[in-house]
């Protein structure tokens, strides 16, 4: 699939103007009452959220296509997912109204609806150990290669944590009290829930997009390639995680021109940290000319400290030879989606090449990085995780009256 060939960013304004119309539709039912209107707001649910599914799923696409480096595709993958168990779970309780509609009512759909979030948290608690054990092996490979620092221990730490939500789910939620006692009970519950809901759905939706983009390659017509820093050794030389970056641009670089003919220029992005005794811009292109890259393509940015300057400093040294340049970023594959997010923020339309590292490492790493996306756009994280609140406590207190 193609980066950047829609003009237009998808919207969804549609499914809010469609879930404005469900709700009145269900509540006018409601109203109605009469054990046979129950089965109608069930299969009125069904139809919503397959219809919810199938705009995530296409929004998703139309993003990938406007901006792939973006929290949107996370977001689209993520509960495009979680929306699929809702469908699932909703169709059962049609089911069940259908078969048994002397049994089971309106009070059915609201209780599975409420109860959705701890309902996906049950289905997928078998892909939670899975994922949990595998990151768990591959951060003991990690600290037995790369030492005991506290980095090296982030992934266990999620696992203890992913662990222990489901583990928390599975043995607080049968306490028994008054219908008041028990609502309130539910409405923490269903918050936790919330809460772990959103988490899961940003890690799978972030796994979704990093590797969608860090599979991707660049047309071959790239102007620029920056190749973005990260530490070199105590003794000047360029690490095995850097020499990897810079041997993926001279890979791309070197198939660009056998295809078009077209030489890229490389801009060697990367400060010198108090410890370290050379730039890392310094020792890429030291690396750059072993490969056979001659000096006169070679552009070094050695003042930038972090990714976002990597991108604005280096989008300084493209313009100043030419403007509207087609440009590539090269990084470690699990660094590629949220360099793409920077570049974006620094203005800079580019497409990501990764690199490839170590199987042990890159779990870790890409926790890390998981992380740094959590914490940023913290305003808009902040909205769609409240909206989440806000439903659940709505539909526990609607189920409980």
């Amino acid at each position: 699939m193609k980066f950047y060939t829609r003009t237009k960013k998808p919207k969804l304004y549609d499914v809010l103007a469609v879930a404005v119309v469900v709700i009145a539709a269900v509540v006018t039912l409601s109203v109605l009452g009469g054990g046979g209107y129950a089965i109608i707001s069930a299969i009125v649910f069904d139809v919503f959220f397959a219809y919810m599914i199938a705009r995530l799923i296409t929004a998703f696409i139309g993003q990938i296509q406007y901006n792939p480096y973006s929290y949107n595709t996370v977001y689209y993958s993520g509960f495009a997912l979680f929306l699929l168990s809702v469908l699932i779970t909703n169709i059962t309780v049609t089911a069940g109204i259908a078969l048994h509609p002397d049994v089971y009512g309106e009070n059915m759909i609201l209780n599975a609806l409420s109860n959705t979030a701890k309902t996906y948290m049950i289905i997928s608690a078998p892909f939670i150990a899975v994922f949990s054990v595998a990151l768990c092996v591959s951060n003991i490979a990690l600290i037995k290669h790369e030492g005991k620092k506290p980095s090296n221990f982030i992934g266990m730490a999620l696992s203890a944590f992913l662990i222990g939500g489901e583990v928390f789910l599975f043995t607080a939620d049968n306490a028994s009290g008054s219908q008041t006692q028990m609502m309130i009970r539910d409405i923490f519950m269903n918050l936790f829930a919330a809460l772990y809901l959103y988490f899961e759905c940003m890690i799978i939706g972030a796994m979704t997009a990093n590797v969608i983009v860090s599979r991707h390659e660049p047309e071959p017509d790239r102007d620029f390639i920056i190749i973005l820093g990260c530490w070199i050794g105590d003794d000047g030389k360029i690490t095995p995680l850097l020499r990897g970056r810079v041997e993926r641009a001279v890979e791309f670089a070197e198939k660009q021109e056998r295809l078009t003919g077209k030489k890229a220029v490389f801009i060697t992005s990367g400060g010198k940290g108090s410890d370290e005794k050379m730039s890392e811009s310094a020792a890429m292109k030291q690396c750059l000319m072993e490969h056979g890259i001659p000096e006169d393509r070679i552009i070094e940015e050695d003042q930038s400290t972090t990714t976002v300057e990597n991108m604005v400093f280096s989008k300084k040294k493209i313009e100043a030879v030419k403007k509207d340049a087609k440009i590539a970023f090269a990084t470690t594959g699990y660094h590629v989606f949220r360099s793409g997010i920077f570049a974006g923020h620094a203005k800079i339309r580019s497409e990501g090449i990764g690199s490839k590292t170590k199987w042990y490492f890159w779990p870790n790493a890409a926790v890390r990085e998981f992380g740094g996306l959590l914490i940023a756009h913290k305003r808009k994280q902040a909205v769609i995780f409240s909206c989440l609140c806000i439903i659940y406590v709505v539909l526990t207190i609607l189920a409980y009256r």
